[in-house]
């Protein structure tokens, strides 16, 4: 007698996390190539620039000018990681820090390979161009630590910490007041001139350095495509509806609502398009039906059909 017996083969690939082998090498490829960008730009422009960002890796730069203990940057990173990762593990569970504890490795170790290589070497001693090209790297960075969910813990973890002790204001709101906090201290520390405008000067530099960092961060998590999300409130939305399918590859998806004003059934049609797709969009309304309710809003993110694959 023949059986046919069907083996179910274990998934090797796979590993705790959920993720293949292949998906993990990216998300750690890409870990460390996040962690050489957001380093250079602390060791070839704030650094020899005297401008102290936010973060742990900020409190970490202070620290070593302060000291002045040669290669100490790295040392202070994982000293002021480790304890926040220690308290954060009943909150935010194993897997989570562990993945935090490499990324602050890999991170302090970039550190110190720039600084071996740099030898203190400035790229530039302009610090409007060094706040923006360090917004650029730290932002490149940052941006794949979010795509690739890695993270460092710092001043992020930190923020969760305090928030869950005491719950005022957001998780946002805690990580600002450290960062806060930190450039401030370092501005006004590192200011060796008599008076305080310099270190308002140096403030004024980290803002710049903020902005370009959360610009590019975005660029990196949500890419260049940008779509635009339409909602037109209409009395005509079947011939709205089958002129859009008929002349543009997007799907159109329809609501049936009422005008609470007028008590008249209305169609909602609800479509994503590209941005160069607008004008297009808005005069066929006005042809069809000149009395609709057009709104058009941003979307970062769009997957699915005539847009990026999911």
């Amino acid at each position: 007698m023949k059986t046919n017996v069907q083996m179910k083969r274990p998934d090797s690939m796979r590993n705790a996390f959920g993720k293949s082998f292949g998906e993990e090498l990216k998300r750690y490829l890409f870990m460390i190539i996040g962690c050489i960008s957001y380093s250079l730009s602390t060791r070839a422009l704030l650094d020899p620039n005297n401008i102290i960002g936010g973060g742990v890796s900020g409190a970490s730069l202070l620290l070593e000018k302060l000291t002045q203990i040669p290669y100490s940057y790295s040392i202070f990173m994982v000293l002021i990681n480790v304890p926040i990762l220690i308290f954060g593990f009943k909150l935010m569970g194993w897997k989570f820090i562990l993945n935090c504890f490499i990324t602050t490795a890999t991170l302090s170790a970039t550190g110190a390979l720039w600084e071996l290589v740099l030898q203190d070497a400035s790229v530039t001693d302009n610090k409007i161009l060094a706040a923006a090209y360090s917004g650029i790297l730290q932002g490149i960075g940052i941006g794949l630590f979010i795509k690739y969910e890695m993270s460092s813990g710092g001043t992020e973890l930190l923020g969760r910490l305090t928030h869950h002790v005491m719950p005022f204001g957001t998780i946002a709101t805690h990580v600002a007041l450290f960062d806060g906090l930190i450039v401030a201290v370092g501005a006004f520390v590192l200011n060796e001139q008599p008076n305080i405008f310099p270190a308002f000067e140096s403030i004024m530099y980290v803002m710049i350095l903020i902005v370009v960092s959360a610009k590019v961060s975005d660029l990196i998590v949500f890419g260049l495509t940008k779509a635009k999300m339409c909602y037109i409130i209409t009395e005509k939305a079947d011939k709205i509806a089958e002129f859009l399918i008929t002349h543009s590859p997007r799907g159109v998806t329809k609501v049936d609502g009422e005008g609470m004003y007028s008590k008249t059934d209305k169609g909602v049609l609800m479509t994503c398009i590209k941005s160069n797709q607008v004008v297009a969009l808005k005069l066929a309304i006005k042809k069809l039906d000149e009395n609709a309710f057009v709104i058009v809003c941003d979307a970062n993110e769009v997957y699915g059909k005539g847009f990026t694959h999911i």
